[in-house]
C-alpha cells in the first residue's frame, strides 16, 4: 500500500513510500532480495536504497544483509520512474529562436538536442528547451511531441517550426504531409558523386539488422532525395540537397546507398580517418532552408541558418587541401 509521503522533485529523483509484508517464500531472505523482489528493482539498486535508509523496519533502517522473517512489515522509499513524456523547462545555449509569431516559432537547433522526449533520451530537446525560454506550444499530437510538426535527427543541426497553436499545427502537418514545404540541406559527403546533379529515387526501411538503422529496401517507403554539388573537394564534396519526401534518415540513407556517406557519419559508413581530419564528432548534416505558407496569412516565408563552428570548420579545411591523412 502507498502513503503520500514523496521527496521534493526536481533534479532530484522522487520517491514514493509503499510497505510491504513478508510472505512465507521469502522468509529468511537478506532485505536486499526482498525489496528487489517487491519492487522489481535489481538487486544492486536494492541494496542501494538500504545504505541510503529507505528500508525501514519499525521505523528503523536496515542494512541490506538484514534477514526478513514472514509477518513482518516494511516501509520501502520506491524511486518513482522517471516519465520519458515529461518536458522539463531547460537551457540550451546554442539554441536560437530565429523568428517568434503568435502561431509558429522557428528554431536553429544545434547538433546534439533532441526534437522532442522520447524512451532512452536524457538529453536536451527543442520541446524543452522553448518551454525554458517561456515560448507556449500547441497541444496537438501526443504529450511529448506537443507542437511538432517535423523534426531533425539528434546528430542534424539547422532549422526547425514548431506550432504554437491548434491552427497552425494543422496547417502546417498539412502543409508537410502534401510536400509543399521547401525543405533545403546542405551536406559534405565523401568522394564526388556522379552525376554532379541528380535525384536518388530509392525506397527507406528499418534495417533488418539493426534496430536504430534504416536502409533503401525493396518493400520500404518512397523515398526521393533531388541533390547537386556545390563544391567538389576530391576526396570530399559539398552538396546541396532538397528533399522531396522526409524519412527518418533519408539524406544519410541515400548517400551512404550511393557510397559517398555523409562525412562523419560513422553510423552510416564513413570514414573514421576522414571524420577525425575535418574534426567531426557527427554526421556533416544541417537543414540549411526553411520556407512554408504562413499558417494565418498564407504568405509564403523563408528562413536560413549559417553553418554552426564545426561545419564551418570542416568545410574550411577541406578547401585548404586538407587533411592531411
Amino acid at each position: 500500500m502507498t502513503d503520500s509521503r514523496t521527496r521534493p522533485t526536481g533534479s532530484e529523483p522522487e520517491f514514493v513510500a509503499e510497505r510491504f509484508t513478508v510472505s512465507d517464500a521469502l522468509d529468511g531472505a537478506r532485505a536486499d532480495a526482498a525489496v528487489a523482489a517487491w519492487t522489481g528493482l535489481s538487486r544492486s539498486a536494492a541494496a542501494q536504497l538500504c545504505a541510503d535508509d529507505r528500508v525501514l523496519f519499525k521505523g528503523r533502517p536496515v542494512a541490506k544483509s538484514h534477514r526478513v522473517e514472514t509477518s513482518e512489515t516494511y516501509a520501502v522509499e520506491v524511486p518513482v520512474p522517471e516519465d520519458p513524456t515529461r518536458i522539463a523547462p531547460q537551457h540550451v545555449a546554442d539554441l536560437q529562436l530565429v523568428h517568434v509569431t503568435p502561431s509558429y516559432v522557428v528554431v536553429d537547433k544545434p547538433a546534439g538536442v533532441a526534437a522532442h522526449p522520447s524512451p532512452g533520451w536524457k538529453g536536451p530537446t527543442v520541446v524543452g528547451a522553448l518551454a525554458g525560454a517561456g515560448v507556449s506550444i500547441s497541444t496537438s499530437g501526443a504529450p511529448e511531441r506537443q507542437g511538432i510538426v517535423h523534426r531533425l535527427d539528434v546528430g542534424t543541426s539547422g532549422l526547425m517550426v514548431v506550432a504554437r497553436n491548434e491552427n497552425a499545427y494543422t496547417v502546417l502537418k498539412r502543409a508537410f504531409k502534401e510536400r509543399t514545404v521547401t525543405k533545403v540541406y546542405h551536406t559534405v559527403v565523401q568522394g564526388i558523386p556522379d552525376p554532379l546533379k541528380g535525384t536518388i529515387d530509392a525506397p527507406i526501411g528499418r534495417h533488418p539488422g539493426h534496430e536504430w538503422r534504416f536502409a533503401v529496401l525493396e518493400d520500404g517507403r518512397d523515398s526521393i532525395t533531388h541533390y547537386e554539388v556545390l563544391e567538389a573537394f576530391g576526396r570530399a564534396s559539398l552538396v546541396e540537397v532538397h528533399l522531396e519526401t522526409g524519412r527518418t534518415h533519408q539524406i544519410r540513407v541515400h548517400f551512404s546507398a550511393l557510397k559517398h556517406a555523409c562525412a562523419g557519419d560513422l553510423t552510416y559508413g564513413a570514414d573514421p580517418a576522414l571524420s577525425a581530419g575535418l574534426g567531426l564528432t557527427r554526421q556533416w548534416l544541417h537543414a540549411k532552408r526553411l520556407g512554408f505558407a504562413h499558417p494565418e496569412t498564407g504568405e509564403y516565408v523563408e528562413y536560413e541558418s549559417a553553418y554552426p563552428a564545426d561545419l564551418a570548420f570542416a568545410v574550411e579545411t577541406l578547401r585548404d587541401g586538407g587533411p592531411q591523412l
